[in-house]
């Protein structure tokens, strides 16, 4: 009689030994892993097979994955993002929708992935060998992670272009007279200049608004050089595109070596950005302002609860800046060793990320409060999100601080720091998925290295659309639709699917006590199998109902071929799911039911572990079969009862 390991079901999909330094851990929850050290339990009785199974990198310590995660999930986003939706949707108010959805939906998903790679030890679709029937959830945040690889770093060559022009002692943003600026340039003018109706000369205080700051001429003049639409492309700008390659260049030699050399390099890269907040907080405010600009943040709006916007902007929010269905976190969490408790540090991740979302609007707005006071404006004047924020709002508020080279290069190198962990760790993702699925056949050596240089040229030569005249109208197109809520959310919606309902969710608790010594609390299995695909269905339904077209600077409307090919970004990653599981029921043999309960069963692989099989639970062993799904080693155990 044949038994599969994946028939199994008393936890540990069907891994029953385990190395001895483990088996103290599991052995009261994991029947047939003795502890060791007591009599023959570090070698159980009967015949055993060890399998030397391919090397995989590891950390070399725990902080290096705490810091790696804490470096990817923590990025633009917390900075620029958070803070403007907060203000807009009601401030404080805006924190219950916010905390609510992360609570249901941000941190279990967030935990399965991570536990999902640290039991699999597997990269983004080989993960997916847990149900293969939905494989195409590897396939598809495969797709989105390219995607974010492709035109986050963009960001980072801009502001690494800002943070080059910083050393100046006249930063070039703050006046007018430049070769880039037009007649129509004003530089910034206070309030008290406009009491007796003239600011500039023989202007009056209404002439002056159809002028244009020397920031926005910088912006757009300079650095974008922007162009009239999407159809008009025009030249390449030089300067910025070797920016774009500098970035590049720390990327490659950032992830190159793998987790060993980024585990290191995040220490730096994740912890500095904070230094950097709390100098620009504490002189924040210092500023005359702040105050006000800070009560504006937390000022509730108990109305803005009846708005599905609000719910909307929340959920989209936990889930880009939590990293979710990128495949990154199940990457990060596949180095892990077996035993570490992902639980804790699923948990603890998450009160970082959120806390740090949190801190950033008290610094964002306190200067935002300041530059609304030098301006004499109100506070919604100025507010801004996105690269509006960090290259407008931002460089504007700056030219009115004392020494502002100092603060303009503070800032711009924490957006540099804070963008490229997050970068660095994305490509590491990606390309542990392909390693992942490389045949062993066809390894090669340098192979990482070479894989590595040939994502990061691919990406590189894409982004060159990025760097022309029409190149901004190209960013947010990718920025719009490849790795949008709605994508995120559907990706969030079939893991809990997959994992809760065909793997099983009481099954993969099973596991996760196998690895940690205990089961995770019951909330983590209900948000699983209802609460989070429940509530990342209803933002999904309501993304897609309050659908607006993509409009750039509230007066560009985009070409219907320009949203045709967002909505291909956006296909292209959502499609997998159902494809691939369309395209595996096909090629299968036998009944419908007969595919599903083939498709549905585990395929174990043999990445980080030297399996040891008692006799006392399989019989005699008389075969060890080595199998194959895309790559990925697993193995059939037969046994004669």
């Amino acid at each position: 009689m044949a038994k599969g390991a994946s028939s199994d079901s008393s936890g540990c999909g069907g891994i029953y030994s385990v190395s001895v330094e483990q088996q103290d851990k599991k052995a009261a929850m994991c029947p047939g892993v003795p502890a060791a050290g007591k009599g023959e339990a570090a070698d159980p009785p009967g015949p055993s097979v060890a399998l030397p199974p391919p090397e995989r990198e590891t950390w070399t310590r725990q902080m290096d994955f705490i810091m790696s995660c804490v470096g990817f999930a923590v990025g633009l986003g917390n900075v620029w993002r958070f803070p403007y939706l907060c203000y807009k949707n009601g401030g404080g108010v805006f924190l219950i929708p916010y905390l609510l959805i992360a609570l249901i939906g941000g941190i279990p998903i967030f935990f399965l992935e991570i536990s999902l790679g640290q039991f699999m030890k597997a990269g983004s679709i080989n993960v997916w060998n847990i149900a293969p029937l939905f494989k195409g959830l590897g396939f598809a945040s495969m797709v989105i992670v390219f995607y974010c690889n492709t035109y986050y770093i963009m960001v980072l060559a801009w502001g690494f272009y800002y943070l080059v022009k910083s050393f100046a002692a006249t930063l070039p943003w703050a006046t007018c007279g430049n070769p880039w600026n037009s007649d129509e340039c004003v530089e910034i003018f206070r309030h008290e200049d406009c009491a007796n109706g003239t600011a500039t000369g023989n202007l009056t205080c209404d002439e002056l608004s159809d002028k244009r700051s020397p920031v926005i001429e910088f912006w757009e003049n300079k650095v974008l050089r922007l162009s009239g639409g999407l159809e008009l492309p025009g030249e390449i700008n030089w300067e910025v595109t070797l920016c774009l390659l500098a970035c590049w260049v720390l990327v490659y030699f950032c992830v190159w070596k793998g987790v060993k050399s980024t585990g290191k390099i995040v220490y730096f890269t994740a912890t500095f950005p904070y230094v950097v907040l709390i100098i620009l907080l504490i002189r924040g405010v210092m500023l005359p302002g702040a105050q006000d600009g800070i009560i504006y943040y937390l000022k509730p709006d108990w109305s803005k609860l009846a708005s599905p916007q609000v719910w909307i902007d929340a959920g989209t929010q936990i889930f880009f800046s939590y990293a979710i269905g990128l495949g990154a976190l199940t990457a990060l969490g596949s180095y892990n060793r077996f035993n570490n408790n992902c639980y804790k540090d699923a948990i603890i991740l998450a009160l970082i990320n959120s806390g740090t979302s949190f801190f950033s609007g008290f610094v964002v707005f306190s200067i935002l409060g300041f530059m609304a006071a030098e301006q004499g404006v109100d506070i919604s004047k100025v507010a801004e999100s996105g690269p509006g924020l960090a290259f407008i709002a931002y460089p504007r508020a700056v030219t009115l601080m004392p020494v502002a080279p100092l603060w303009a290069a503070l800032f711009f190198f924490m957006l540099l720091l804070l963008g490229l962990d997050s970068q660095f760790v994305g490509v590491e993702g990606f390309i542990t998925g392909i390693l992942d699925f490389f045949p062993a056949a066809y390894t090669f050596r340098f192979q990482r290295e070479v894989i590595v240089a040939v994502s990061c040229a691919v990406c590189f030569f894409l982004e060159l659309s990025m760097v022309t005249e029409g190149g901004m109208y190209v960013f947010q197109l990718f920025d719009y639709y490849s790795a949008s809520g709605t994508t995120l959310l559907w990706q969030a919606f079939w893991e809990c699917i997959a994992v809760g309902w065909v793997y099983g969710a009481d099954r993969f608790m099973d596991d996760i006590a196998c690895m940690i010594g205990y089961r995770p609390s019951l909330w983590m299995k209900w948000c699983w199998m209802f609460l989070t695909p429940l509530i990342c269905l209803g933002v999904f339904l309501f993304n897609v109902a309050y659908y607006k077209p993509l409009i750039y600077n509230n007066s560009y409307v985009y070409p219907w071929w320009g949203e045709a090919i967002g909505w291909g970004f956006a296909l292209s990653s959502m499609l997998c799911v159902p494809l691939t599981a369309l395209y595996k029921l096909i090629r299968a043999k036998g009944t419908l039911a007969e595919r599903w309960h083939h498709l549905t069963q585990p395929i174990w692989g043999l990445h980080h572990l030297e399996y040891k099989v008692p006799e006392s639970e399989f019989g005699v062993l008389t075969t060890l079969t080595p199998a194959s799904d895309g790559g990925s080693k697993a193995v059939i155990l037969e046994s004669v009862m």
